[in-house]
């Protein structure tokens, strides 16, 4: 199996699982879909799910068997995974930049058309990318940034298009807008 073909798979899903998954283990997960480690990524991803009693709706399911791939050991845990709906969104609000979700502007504004930054009822300070081209390598990318300006766990959600879920949807609505690329006139 080509070492990429689970990579749009894998970041769609671990976009679904944003705020139902550990964060801990979400931003090392997004890291690896970055280097196509998507073995790694296979064989991690069942296991947290059943560990944390996660559900997935079909469509996650069908994603995360196309990350594990056919012929993976863990292939059988993909089916005893949990059945579920996502929970309702945390309540977001408005969040304040710092130097890190700054520094974060240098590494978006060639890859993307907007810099959100929005904060979970829990404190956990989440940065969204909008239209992102390479969602995989840019939620990466960033998500080392702030590792380097000290942020322990990075939450850094690259959207290619609309939001992919309420959680996603919540957020973008809350978020304090950092940057935005103004359209191009046309005429």
């Amino acid at each position: 199996m080509d070492r990429l073909a689970g990579v749009p798979a894998g970041h769609e899903l671990l976009l679904r699982l944003a705020g139902r998954f550990p964060d801990e283990l979400l931003w090392r997960l997004r890291d690896w879909l970055a280097a196509g480690d998507t073995a790694a990524l296979g064989a991690v991803l069942p296991r947290t799910l059943l560990r944390h009693r996660i559900g997935l709706t079909g469509h996650e399911r069908a994603l995360l068997a196309e990350v594990v791939g056919p012929d993976a050991p863990s292939r059988r845990l993909v089916e005893a995974v949990l059945p579920g709906t996502p929970p309702a969104p945390p309540v977001f609000t408005a969040g304040e930049p710092d130097l890190a979700a700054w520094s974060a502007l240098s590494v978006v504004r060639d890859e993307a058309s907007a810099l959100l930054l929005a904060v979970r009822d829990d404190g956990a300070r989440v940065l969204l990318v909008r239209d992102a081209e390479r969602p995989h390598l840019l939620a990466a990318a960033v998500a080392r940034l702030l590792r380097v300006h000290g942020h322990r766990v990075p939450r850094v959600e690259a959207l290619t298009g609309d939001a992919p879920t309420e959680y996603h949807e919540a957020a973008c609505t809350a978020a304090a807008s950092l940057w935005s690329r103004e359209p191009v006139p046309t005429g």
